[in-house]
């Protein structure tokens, strides 16, 4: 098995592939619309670009600096006979989230559908590890990035339009080895739930999916030690990980009219565990 540390890592370097194809048909739940999905280079997120192309939305893919899983999912957004664009940079930085939003109005002139994704780890068994730079770095990645982008793109959200944010089993179960990201995942459940609040009565609602242990480039590429690596996934009831093409049709129902009477709601892909949602 493949271990780097280096963030966020090639999915195309991870062996045995991640599972992102869709599994159905599409029904056009989506069509005409646009979506932005940042981390959408690979895992969870090419997923859900795969099954809303899928679905008949154009796809916009913000990713950090692997060009060629981005590539890839283009590619497959493509061959679903959507449009994509692809847009690299680092959304802890909000010029470059203006940046962004302002290519996908070039190229789309819309944004109906705003999918926070992108995240990152870094796995520490002490408190005293995490070094401040390694501390800011998570919070900018992981929840500033989604208040940068949201802020961004809410000029040009109308009613109708959907936020999706991705939490984590962590914010729910809590996670030892994990201690700032999974503080910045109830970061993200507060911000969702206050946020739905927020822009209700725009008509824009705004939801999460909390995924359990899922098999993408973030954990064996740096975001999990070897000793969890080495059982990853095998404590959930199911006793598996779960793979991304499991994960994106919770994002695909909060996107569309399917779930016209949620907001503030969280999903729970996560192989069986019972959380406290």
């Amino acid at each position: 098995m493949i271990h780097e540390d280096a963030l966020p890592g090639h999915e195309s370097a991870l062996e045995p592939k991640p599972e992102w194809e869709p599994r159905y048909p599409g029904s056009g739940r989506l069509t005409g619309k646009v979506a932005v999905i940042t981390g959408a280079d690979s895992g969870i997120g090419r997923a859900i670009a795969a099954l809303y192309a899928r679905e008949g939305a154009d796809i916009a893919i913000l990713y950090l600096c692997e060009h060629d899983d981005a590539a890839m999912t283009a590619d497959v957004v493509r061959q679903e006979g959507r449009e994509a664009i692809t847009i690299a940079g680092d959304i802890g930085d909000k010029a470059f989230c203006d940046s962004a939003v302002a290519q996908v109005i070039d190229k789309f002139g819309r944004i109906d559908v705003l999918v926070n994704n992108a995240g990152e780890q870094h796995p520490d068994k002490e408190i005293t590890d995490i070094t401040e730079q390694q501390l800011k770095r998570t919070f900018q990645t992981n929840i500033f990035g989604m208040f940068f982008l949201t802020q961004a793109a809410m000029p040009h959200l109308k009613k109708g339009a959907a936020i999706v944010n991705c939490t984590s089993i962590t914010m729910y179960q809590g996670s030892k080895e994990l201690l700032d990201y999974s503080s910045t995942k109830g970061a993200i459940t507060a911000f969702t739930r206050s946020l739905s609040e927020n822009l209700i009565e725009k008509g824009i609602r705004v939801n999460a999916v909390a995924p359990g242990p899922i098999w993408t480039p973030l954990n064996p590429m740096g975001g999990a030690s070897k000793e969890k690596l080495a059982s990853f996934g095998e404590n959930t009831p199911m006793g598996r990980p779960g793979q991304p093409n499991e994960v994106a049709p919770a994002f695909l129902f909060l996107a569309c009219e399917d779930s016209s009477y949620m907001s503030g709601q969280v999903l729970h892909p996560n192989g069986g565990t019972v959380v406290n949602g």
